[in-house]
């Protein structure tokens, strides 16, 4: 069983239960899937920038990202329907507990000048969304064969039916919020 699954399971479950007064263990909030998404609008001039952005994701969760292709074409943009713009990856089980530990434990304090995350980035349901200007913070990237520093926006998605549960379930489970 992973680290984070046993720990939510053994000390996580019962507090939710003790301080929303749960009746069944059903109840209890927990994290449904977590969402990864790199977005690159310079891919419409330099398709080896999503190739390496597709690589990188690939290597920091542990499972293969789908490119994203733009729905509609915007003449501003240079931008036709269809054309590759990003990639992103759905993260379920075991690969969503074994990359939230590493967020949380050895990524996310990599941060320069890191204080906590916003505690405000909910959104009504329980939900989570995360900001990373630097995919450089994981362990996996190598530093050196980066051609460009790529942003990565992480959503969190869990059962809770409010914010106040869906905050205080990541809060239990090590998300460093701020105070």
């Amino acid at each position: 069983m992973v680290r984070l699954k046993y720990y939510y399971d053994k000390e996580v479950v019962p507090r939710l239960i003790e301080t929303f007064k749960y009746k069944n263990a059903m109840q209890v909030p927990k994290i449904d899937k977590i969402v990864m998404n790199i977005g690159l609008g310079e891919a419409i001039h330099n398709i080896k920038l999503l190739d390496s952005a597709v690589e990188e994701l690939k290597m920091v969760a542990g499972q293969k990202p789908v490119v994203t292709r733009a729905k509609k074409s915007i003449a501003a943009f240079k931008l036709r329907g269809g054309m590759p713009i990003g990639c992103m990856v759905t993260l379920r089980h075991k690969r969503m507990y074994d990359f939230f530990d590493k967020l949380v434990n050895i990524a996310l304090p990599r941060v320069r000048d890191f204080r906590g995350i916003s505690g405000k980035a909910f959104d009504g349901y329980g939900n989570y969304t995360l900001g990373i200007k630097e995919h450089i913070i994981f362990p996996e990237i190598d530093y050196d064969k980066i051609e460009k520093i790529k942003g990565l926006n992480i959503c969190v998605v869990t059962t809770a039916k409010n914010d106040e549960e869906g905050k205080e379930l990541l809060k239990l489970l090590g998300m460093p919020f701020k105070n």
